[in-house]
């Protein structure tokens, strides 16, 4: 099957969305397929890649987004999908790039939704009235629009279940298990950022205001307090910065800027004692599943889906920095070798293969059906084809909202 990637808010060099998108990609050519991912950039481009083809159309960027561009010309993109002919369309954007559902359907191609976020906790961390409400109108429409809408844990997939909705599949994301691994430590880097005796705390994200940085610096303000020799390494770089440079003025926090070469991130992860992901909304988060493929345990926020993610690899707390200084606490009273061990241990049922074969079976697209799709393809027929039935769901929610 030629199945086509969307993707809207994909930072230029790394981020949980892009390293998904790579890896998922990846998956998809080595079981056969023909994967295209297109993708807003600086400058058009058009490359072969290990994980297929990526098409990158110029796009502006958004202000105080920390680097994030929007492709919003649908009538450049709409050409674009219609000379790919793709036999399955997956969407990793349900707000800017929603319309694409109704495009698939007019052509009788599969459609996919991959929700990332959780819709309700983003308004309510931008402070909308009502964000309950406003969030099941847009999940029940966007449902309606798309065969399937994947969540990659029961978190994100709640505000979805709660509605009844029919076309819902749950996929875990995976991790890199070769790439970050314990054997990566590397006393150099340790030393690099923590003095001997001094316990190495870990934040890696970008710096914006949904992945809560301050909390992580407040938590070392907090841990100092309790005369816990704790130091700080920020792995990101964002709008926040500044902010929180003045916030960590006076403690021993160290910001290392965004740090492109995954083997140096890997090396800090597995070098550090305890990685924070204060972030409140994530819904699946990456950043902190590859810290316990490090062997490296996390402290996490009990609001957001980590929890079911690092399970007792880790420990849920309270978005507070004394709840997540008593965490790392915590963590720090286990035996290093236990703690270590569990971390890898947990990692290690979050593979890629099995998100790929998930993602996969989303798709349909079996061996039997990519046959039948590549026979379509091959005989003469219209570039409509017939629509593809959609589950019926109630249609309440306004339509113009996001398209």
């Amino acid at each position: 099957m030629r199945i086509v990637r969307l993707a809207n808010f994909v930072t230029t060099h790394t981020g949980g969305l892009r390293t998904a998108l790579r890896n998922l990609g990846e998956g998809y050519q080595r079981a056969g397929h023909e994967a295209v991912l297109i993708v807003p950039g600086r400058e058009r481009s058009d490359k072969r890649t290990s994980q297929g083809r990526v098409i990158t159309l110029p796009a502006a960027q958004l202000p105080r987004t920390g680097g994030y561009r929007v492709m919003a010309g649908r009538r450049e993109l709409t050409k674009l999908l219609d000379d790919l002919e793709p036999d399955r369309l997956e969407v990793s954007d349900r707000t800017t790039l929603r319309w694409t559902g109704n495009w698939a359907r007019q052509r009788g191609v599969g459609s996919v939704m991959v929700s990332h976020e959780s819709l309700a906790g983003l308004l309510g961390v931008w402070g909308m009235p009502k964000r309950d409400s406003l969030a099941d109108k847009f999940n029940l429409r966007t449902a309606e629009y798309f065969d399937q809408i994947i969540c990659t844990t029961s978190f994100a997939a709640a505000e979805f279940r709660r509605l009844g909705v029919p076309n819902l599949t749950e996929v875990p994301l995976g991790v890199d298990l070769d790439a970050f691994h314990p054997r990566h430590a590397d006393p150099g880097v340790r030393n690099r950022y923590a003095r001997p005796g001094e316990l190495l705390v870990v934040f890696c994200s970008r710096l914006s205001g949904v992945k809560r940085p301050e909390l992580a610096v407040d938590t070392i303000a907090a841990l100092r307090n309790d005369k816990v020799p704790a130091v700080l390494a920020v792995a990101g770089d964002g709008v926040r910065r500044a902010a929180l440079a003045y916030r960590a003025a006076r403690l021993p926090v160290r910001f290392a800027g965004h740090i492109s070469d995954r083997a140096a991130v890997a090396a800090l992860l597995a070098s550090a004692d305890v990685v924070l992901a204060p972030g409140p909304v994530e819904t699946f988060g990456l950043a902190a599943l590859e810290a316990l493929a490090c062997g490296t345990p996390v402290v996490v926020n009990e609001s957001s889906a980590l929890p079911e993610v690092v399970g007792d690899a880790g420990v849920a707390v309270r978005g507070v920095p004394e709840a997540f200084a008593a965490g790392v606490r915590d963590l720090m009273e286990r035996p290093e070798v236990e703690r270590r061990e569990a971390a890898r241990a947990r990692a290690e049922h979050f593979g890629w293969p099995q998100a790929v074969d998930g993602f996969l079976r989303a798709h349909g697209a079996l061996p039997e059906a990519a046959l039948a799709a590549r026979q379509q393809r091959s005989a003469p027929a219209a570039k409509l084809r017939p629509a593809v039935p959609r589950p019926a769901l109630p249609s309440d929610a306004p339509t113009g909202w996001f398209g």
